[in-house]
C-alpha cells in the first residue's frame, strides 16, 4: 500500500479512513482497506491531506503562562514564564513573539524573521527586555525583564505565532523590603505614669504598603490610637510612619511590626520606658510643693519669733543699762553736795 506522507497516525477502532482529535490535535487516521483498488485508495489519501492540513491550520496554539502572579525584586531581574507546544518541526524564522502590557497594549517585546523587533517597543521598556532565543525551538518564549521598576506592575500578554497563534497572560506584582524600623519617643526625658506620649514607627523604600501592627509588652494589639502614613518617593517606593499614642506605665514596652505582604518578611522594633525615665507624678508633686510651702512658712514664723525675742532682749538689756546708769549719776550727786569737813 502506498500513500502520501502524513505528520501522524493513530490506530483507529474500524477500517476506514477518518479525522479525529487526540491531544487537542486532529490526526489522521489510516488503516488497511480490504474493498477497492490500491489506486482509488491512494488517491483517496493524497486529497484528504490537504483537508487535513487546512483543519490544523484553523487549530489555536497552545501557549501556556502561571497561574498565579510572579513576584519581582524592585531593581532585580525577573522572568515571565511563556511557553508553547507544536505538533511538528518548525524554522525559527516561521516564530514571531509579542509581547504587550494587557490593558495599554503598549508593546514590550517583538520578535520574527528570527530576530528582535524593537522598533514599536515602549521606552521605559528600551535595553531591559530580551527573549531566549536559543530555547524557543523548544517552546520557551519567556520574556527576561531587567532591572524591575514599580511601574512595571501589572498584567502581561504573551501572543505565539507557528502558522497557528495563541495567546495567554499574566500578572507582575513588584516587591521591596522596607529599611528596618525605627521607634523613638517623644518627650524621651521627664516622663511622668498616666501622661499620654507619642511614639513613632518609621521605615523606608518598600512595596507595597506595609502592614504595621502595634503591641504592648504582654503582647496586647495597640489599634486604637494609631495614625499611618505612607509617602511614595520618585521610585515609586513607600516610606511609613505610624504614631502610637499611649498612657504611659511605669517599666513598659511597646513594639511596632511591619510586615510586606508578598514578600512576607517582616520588620520589628521596640522601645523600653523603665523608672530611670520617670519623674513624680503629679499628686506626689504636689505633696512636695505643699511640704516645701509649710516648711518655708515654719522657717519664716520662726525667724520672725527669732526676731521678736532677740529684739526685746535687746531694749531690756538697754533699759538696764539706762537705768544702772541712772543710779550712778545719782550717787555722784550726791557726793558732790556733801559739805567738806574742816
Amino acid at each position: 500500500m502506498q500513500s502520501c506522507k502524513v505528520p501522524l497516525f493513530h490506530q483507529c477502532p474500524k477500517d476506514i479512513i477518518s479525522f479525529e482529535t487526540m491531544n487537542g490535535r486532529w490526526v489522521l487516521c489510516l488503516t488497511t482497506l480490504t474493498r477497492g483498488t490500491e489506486t482509488p485508495r491512494k488517491t483517496m489519501l493524497c486529497y484528504l491531506l490537504p483537508v487535513l492540513l487546512a483543519v490544523q491550520a484553523l487549530a489555536v496554539l497552545e501557549v501556556q503562562v502561571p497561574d498565579l502572579p510572579v513576584v519581582a525584586l524592585y531593581g532585580m531581574e525577573a522572568t515571565l514564564n511563556c511557553s508553547f507546544s507544536h505538533a511538528a518541526p518548525f524554522n525559527l524564522s516561521a516564530v514571531s513573539v509579542f509581547w504587550q502590557l494587557t490593558d495599554t497594549k503598549r508593546t514590550v517585546h517583538s520578535y520574527w524573521g528570527g530576530q528582535d523587533q524593537l522598533e514599536d517597543q515602549g521606552e521605559s521598556f528600551a535595553n531591559r527586555t530580551s527573549l531566549y532565543a536559543s530555547q524557543l525551538g523548544a517552546g520557551n518564549a519567556s520574556l527576561l525583564l531587567k532591572g524591575v521598576r514599580v511601574a512595571d506592575e501589572g498584567s502581561y500578554t504573551c501572543f505565539v505565532r507557528v502558522e497557528t497563534h495563541g495567546s495567554a497572560s499574566l500578572l507582575l506584582q513588584v516587591a521591596a523590603p522596607y529599611s528596618k524600623p525605627l521607634v523613638t519617643l517623644a518627650p524621651d526625658s521627664n516622663l511622668r505614669p498616666g501622661e499620654e506620649v507619642a511614639l513613632t514607627c518609621v521605615a523606608h523604600g518598600g512595596y507595597p504598603e506595609v502592614d504595621v501592627l502595634w503591641q504592648d509588652g504582654h503582647g496586647r494589639n495597640l489599634t486604637d490610637n494609631v495614625t499611618t502614613s505612607l509617602v511614595a518617593n520618585e521610585e515609586g517606593l513607600f516610606n511609613v510612619r505610624s504614631v502610637l499614642t499611649v498612657a504611659l506605665e511605669p517599666n513598659s514596652t511597646y513594639s511596632c511590626r511591619l510586615a510586606n505582604p508578598l514578600l512576607g518578611e517582616e520588620g520589628h522594633a521596640s522601645v523600653t520606658i523603665t523608672g530611670q525615665n520617670m519623674v513624680f507624678p503629679p499628686v506626689a508633686l504636689w505633696v512636695t510643693v505643699g511640704l516645701a510651702v509649710c516648711l518655708l512658712g515654719l522657717l519664716i514664723a520662726l525667724a520672725a519669733v527669732c526676731h521678736r525675742k532677740i529684739k526685746e532682749s535687746c531694749e531690756e538689756a538697754r533699759a538696764a543699762k539706762e537705768l544702772e546708769e541712772a543710779k550712778e549719776l545719782e550717787e555722784e550727786s550726791k557726793t558732790a553736795m556733801t559739805p567738806l569737813k574742816s
